[in-house]
């Protein structure tokens, strides 16, 4: 079987998720419209860039440090970086520029498809960046195991997420198409990725802390973030 595994193309690939996510995201506002003045559009997009940015290698160095130690270096270095973490570094970064910026609306919605599309397509760089790559899942002896190169069969949990992904997107579009409170498509979303994360992180062989990785323990506190902003709907911590 010819290697298809070349750690190359994951920028590649990730590169075309943002192209793609955004190119979506382009075409959703078109057709929907936006509540938002094309100047405070941008205030958001650019928050969430930054957020996302900081978010996904703070989570990122601090999921490396248990096996990789923490040093300042590291933050220069490239890798290290977490799609958990750019999620709720972005969704934080946003509300803060909402608030500074006087928006009111929840600003979500525009983002939730193409962020799925854009996170997919990631995913398959990260499947053909092979072992070079930590998104594998642990051994297994599952027929649709795959060899990495190293001669050991693994969940391919990229796989498994660009299939959930894709169904979640569709199930976003579906729900979109219909009558809906703003702000629902994106918060369902957001407990959609960060429910999967918590669970499909047990079969990564990530170090544990009290039982689970950084990235799962972020998503539990995602997760209490949305269930305290629909228990208490006007004393949101965080929205989007």
């Amino acid at each position: 079987m010819p290697n298809i595994f070349h750690p190359e193309l994951h920028p590649l690939f990730e590169t075309l998720g943002y192209v793609g996510g955004y190119a979506l995201y382009r075409r959703e506002r078109h057709q929907q419209g936006d509540a938002l003045t094309e100047d405070k559009r941008w205030v958001v997009i650019a928050a969430a860039a930054i957020g996302a940015l900081v978010g996904s290698r703070a989570l990122g160095l601090l999921e490396q440090a248990p096996r990789m130690g923490l040093h300042w270096a590291d933050v220069l270095r490239p890798g290290g970086k977490t799609i958990v973490g750019g999620l709720l570094g972005g969704w934080i970064a946003v509300e803060v520029a909402k608030r500074f910026s006087g928006i009111r609306s929840r600003t979500g919605d525009l983002f939730a498809i193409p962020l799925c599309v854009g996170i997919a397509i990631g995913r398959i760089g990260c499947f053909l960046a092979g072992l070079a790559d930590d998104t594998y899942g642990k051994a297994t002896t599952l027929p649709w195991g795959v060899d990495f190169g190293d001669g050991v069969r693994r969940h391919p949990t990229q796989l498994y997420e660009l299939l959930f992904l894709v169904a979640l997107g569709w199930l976003l579009w579906r729900w979109n198409a219909k009558p809906h409170v703003n702000g629902r498509i994106f918060r369902a979303f957001m407990a959609a990725y960060l429910t999967w994360r918590l669970a499909i992180d047990f079969l990564k062989p990530q170090p544990l802390v009290h039982g689970m990785n950084w990235i799962q323990w972020a998503c539990v506190a995602g997760l209490v973030i949305l269930v305290v902003g629909e228990m208490y709907p006007t004393r949101e911590v965080v929205d989007a």
